[in-house]
């Protein structure tokens, strides 16, 4: 009986636990039947994207760079296509030791290392960065031989910018370069965060930066399909990108590039504007440097050549170079004297050769002084005691207030970016400038040597040549522009960027002509006349001489004895034909001497150039560069005859280059043109 009713209770615990697992295991199937139902009808939708997803791979496609011509329609920046070996690195266990073996297939260079392990602190590291570039197309059969042996390295197409004619114009032109991680942010911040994916270059100077936003285009995608290895399967969907438009500068190269020449080894800047428009001409800063070495990064032994270099190469002297303006001040000054009512045309005095001011001796250039001098000779013959005297007139205050409208010591706006101010002092320059309260104090022996464009004076050639172009246009003025015209990439339209008409500053024209009859005297029978004899036109110029370190009160320059670093810059402003001008030049010579030495006949030159269509001969290249020239000698070239330096083979990829058919560049003539629709209006 003990027994039956044990195996009762036994089976009754057994029916229990069944009955509780049957239900837990009902449960369980209802929680997932619940779960299930919730997957499959509530979030189908968001879930069969996600899986999509998955499978399919949105890759932008990034656009082919827009050109940079000249006003001619001369190439100065394109593209071609080319192989990179590139190196996944989230998909590479050890990196050196894959380098290494890389390195037995293909060679590997120390500098492409060094470049590498910069763009993997730049980048992330899943990004695909470049070991080598532009393979031949030897190395490309060698490695893909080996491919095999490799994971997360491959051959790619990439496309390359260059820079056809070097270093010329290189400032101006600028270069692009990998966008660094500062950059980055500010892209990821804009709006134009979406158009920059896929995106590894970017304008880094000059008008490659200013345009960047016309040169870049519009970034295209393709939906590609991939496997669980995340290798493409098949193209699903595509959208081209737009490639970036055409910029076609104001310059025109081939003026430039005999600018440049003419400076030869020589330092310095020239901005060539014209008046009635503001479009810049040549815009030259000495030394420059080869834009194309910034393309793929710069290695470290080129960087330590340009940045170490007591030249200064990378300094673009036309936009931040500060000079003393020397006696290219002077008609500026004039001009103020009689638009203040300080002097007359015909008010003279007599100069001893010196200015004495308090207990200290202004000296003049001329030993012995210039006898009577009125407005005229003092311009011509560069009368420093007369602007001493000048100056002690007017007052710094007077003559900053007359100056500032002229463009000096102000920001221009040129479309490039970087532009330096320069200093034209005053009172209340100089109490902002020093903290000391003892240098806050203006002492009136300041205001004398300001006169002749020397103390705080410090200007850029870009303020003075604009200056120089609103005095040569009666008080005209124009903001100054380096591009004229985009070109639409898929129309050929061209959408001409006109000149900002800044408002005029109020010039009496009597006093004008006074200004420039004198200026025209100094090239007939002042300093710059031995540059500008027999010129079948009429020009305005003045020579100047700007000291870089000051000298003694009783003692006489001699530039045998002074380091050659700190010898007098030659400066020259002028501008051309004299009764409707159509150029307005600024140059500096660096620690060249005399402005009528060095650098008016760069000037002359140039007025041959855009007046006559002429070409310098040979020997009279040579003369100029080494200082030696004043007029032309030997025949003069026909401008448009002359071949520009080193177009044949800048034009082409680097030797040894393997360029893919969808290389843009042709193997052939000497100078690429595209050709333009000119603006309406437009001047050469």
């Amino acid at each position: 009986m003990t027994e039956l009713k044990n195996l009762e209770q036994e089976m009754s615990r057994f029916r229990t636990r069944l009955v509780a697992a049957a239900a837990f295991v009902l449960f369980a199937f209802s929680l997932l039947t619940v779960r299930l139902v919730y997957l499959q009808v509530y979030r189908h939708d968001e879930l069969s994207t996600q899986a999509e997803n998955n499978r399919i791979a949105v890759v932008p496609i990034v656009p082919n760079r827009g050109l940079v011509v000249d006003r001619n329609g001369v190439v100065l920046a394109n593209n071609y296509s080319a192989y990179t070996l590139e190196i996944m690195p989230s998909k590479v266990t050890d990196l050196d030791a894959t380098i290494d073996q890389i390195n037995q297939v293909i060679e590997v260079q120390p500098r492409d290392r060094k470049r590498f392990k910069r763009l993997m602190e730049e980048s992330k590291s899943f990004e695909s960065l470049p070991i080598r570039t532009k393979l031949t197309d030897e190395e490309v059969a060698r490695f893909t031989a080996q491919r095999f042996r490799f994971t997360g390295v491959d051959i790619k197409a990439r496309l390359f910018r260059n820079y056809p004619y070097g270093e010329l114009a290189s400032h101006l032109i600028g270069y692009i370069g990998r966008i660094n991680a500062a950059e980055k942010e500010v892209l990821d911040e804009s709006d134009d965060e979406a158009n920059y994916r896929g995106t590894e270059y970017i304008g880094k100077l000059g008008v490659e930066q200013s345009y960047e936003a016309e040169l870049h285009g519009q970034t295209g995608f393709e939906e590609v399909e991939t496997s669980a290895g995340g290798r493409a399967v098949r193209r699903l969907k595509s959208n081209a990108s737009t490639p970036g438009n055409t910029v076609v500068m104001s310059i025109d190269i081939k003026l430039q590039a005999m600018v440049e020449e003419l400076f030869g080894d020589r330092r310095g800047a020239l901005v060539a504007i014209d008046p009635r428009s503001g479009e810049v001409l040549a815009f030259v800063s000495k030394p420059n440097f080869d834009p194309n070495l910034f393309v793929d990064g710069i290695d470290a032994e080129n960087w330590k050549i340009l940045n170490d270099s007591p030249d200064k190469p990378l300094l673009n002297r036309a936009l931040r170079g500060a000079y003393p303006p020397g006696s290219t001040y002077k008609p500026f000054m004039a001009l103020a004297a009689l638009s203040l009512g300080k002097r007359t045309p015909q008010q003279a005095i007599s100069d001893p050769g010196y200015y004495w001011f308090g207990n200290h001796k202004f000296r003049d250039d001329k030993e012995g002084g210039h006898g009577m001098v009125d407005m005229y000779r003092s311009i011509v013959q560069s009368c420093d005691t007369y602007y001493y005297m000048l100056a002690n007139d007017l007052g710094v205050d007077a003559m900053h207030d007359f100056m500032a409208p002229l463009g000096f010591g102000q920001l221009t706006g040129i479309d490039i970016h970087g532009e330096l101010k320069g200093v034209l002092p005053s009172t209340e320059w100089k109490r902002k400038a020093y903290k000391r309260k003892e240098l806050q104090k203006w002492y009136a022996g300041e205001t004398i040597s300001l006169g002749i464009g020397q103390g705080y004076n410090t200007f850029t050639m870009l303020q003075l040549a604009q200056a120089t172009a609103t005095v040569a246009a009666g008080g005209q003025r124009f903001k100054p522009h380096v591009v004229r015209a985009i070109e639409n990439v898929e129309t050929r339209v061209q959408r001409p960027l006109q000149g900002v008409t800044l408002p005029p500053v109020q010039l009496n024209p009597e006093h004008v002509a006074v200004i420039h009859a004198a200026l025209y005297g100094v090239t007939t029978e002042g300093t710059s006349r031995a540059s500008f004899i027999n010129a079948p036109y009429k020009s305005g110029g003045k020579t100047g001489t700007a000291q870089v370190v000051q000298i003694k009160a009783n003692e006489k320059y001699d530039a045998s004895k002074v380091d050659e670093r700190h010898r007098d810059h030659a400066l020259y402003m002028a501008f051309a034909p004299l009764e409707s001008p159509q150029i307005a030049v600024a140059m500096v010579v660096e620690n060249a001497g005399f402005g009528a030495g060095a650098a008016a006949p760069i000037a002359r030159r140039m007025f041959d150039y855009v007046l006559q269509g002429q070409y310098p001969s040979v020997e009279d290249v040579a003369a100029t560069q080494s200082g030696a020239s004043t007029a032309p000698i030997g025949t003069p070239r026909v401008a448009s005859e002359v071949p520009l330096p080193g177009a044949p083979a800048g034009l082409l990829p680097p030797q040894g280059a393997v360029v893919p058919a969808a290389a843009s560049q042709p193997a052939s003539a000497p100078i690429q043109r595209v050709a333009l629709n000119a603006p309406a209006g437009a001047q050469r």
